[in-house]
């Protein structure tokens, strides 16, 4: 099964996001099937491709709910 999900990355105490699409079975850092965007907390920036999101979720992926919290957001 496919998620989109949140994939961290950056330093510690400055955490950074990629909004990918991923096999639900790989590991968090995982390499993702596609990158739809980012997520950076501590200077409030984000950018999600939408028209991806719909893609992925036409083919059946599953949202976490991180990401639907995001993408209420924006």
């Amino acid at each position: 099964m496919v998620k989109i999900r949140l994939a961290r990355s950056g330093v510690k105490n400055k955490p950074f996001y990629r909004i990918v699409a991923i096999d639900s079975k790989r590991k968090r850092g995982g390499k993702p099937l596609e990158i739809l965007g980012f997520w950076q907390p501590s200077k409030n920036l984000m950018e999600i491709d939408k028209k991806k999101v719909n893609e992925w979720i036409k083919k059946g992926a599953k949202i976490t709910e991180a990401v639907k919290e995001l993408l209420n957001k924006k």
